[in-house]
């Protein structure tokens, strides 16, 4: 059956975003608790994850305490548009990619552990959030990635049955998400290696 959707991760696949997140994290935990994720751990075990689930992870390893969340996660996300507005730019790769799947009648929409204010952000200041249906983020779920909710929700939304979509994800915590939903999934290493080639690998063989 032809691809008619095209469902998107965010961070790793249409920005690398990972860094970003990463250095505002350890600037709320340095600013509130003292402390720093080191950038191995911070791939190994919290990547990918949506910030108050990182925060319960450290919460666990008795790095914090509960009654610092609110305050760590408000100062994560100040800092988060703060390094999105010094260091997004427009992504002409993406641009071009978007152009192509609308000649293919492919609607693609993006799928996020992000929250809004930031993925809408991310997406504005890279060029591409015109040409996204729609994101669906952390906030408009239950259950945020691994769990599969968010990709079906958004199959849901296009009408679009699983032989029919594919997802794009990079992280192994997304990439459990999408295999739950029964469509096929393209695993990339990074933003750079969302092309219109691998992509049209996959969708020309119907």
């Amino acid at each position: 059956m032809k691809i008619k959707t095209i469902l998107f991760d965010l961070d790793g696949v249409l920005v690398d975003a990972c860094d970003w997140h990463y250095e505002s994290l350890n600037r709320a935990l340095f600013d509130v608790c003292g402390i720093k994720i080191e950038y191995e751990d911070h791939m190994l075990k919290f990547n990918g994850l949506p910030t108050i689930e990182k925060l319960k992870i450290l919460n666990k390893l008795g790095k914090i305490s509960k009654s610092q969340f609110d305050k760590i996660w408000s100062l994560k996300q100040r800092y988060t548009v703060e390094v999105i507005s010094d260091l997004a730019k427009k992504d002409h790769q993406k641009i071009e990619l978007y152009r192509q799947l609308e000649k293919e009648n492919i609607i693609s929409a993006c799928v996020t552990n992000s929250i809004r204010e930031t993925a809408e952000m991310m997406l504005s200041k890279t060029g591409q959030i015109e040409f996204l249906k729609f994101i669906i983020t952390n906030e408009d779920v239950i259950n945020s990635k691994p769990h599969s909710e968010p990709y079906i929700r958004a199959m849901i939304s296009l009408g679009s049955m699983p032989e029919e979509t594919l997802i794009v994800e990079d992280s192994d915590k997304g990439f459990q998400s999408a295999n739950g939903t029964g469509a096929k999934v393209l695993r990339v290493s990074n933003s750079s290696d969302v092309t219109w080639k691998k992509i049209n690998d996959i969708i020309s063989h119907k």
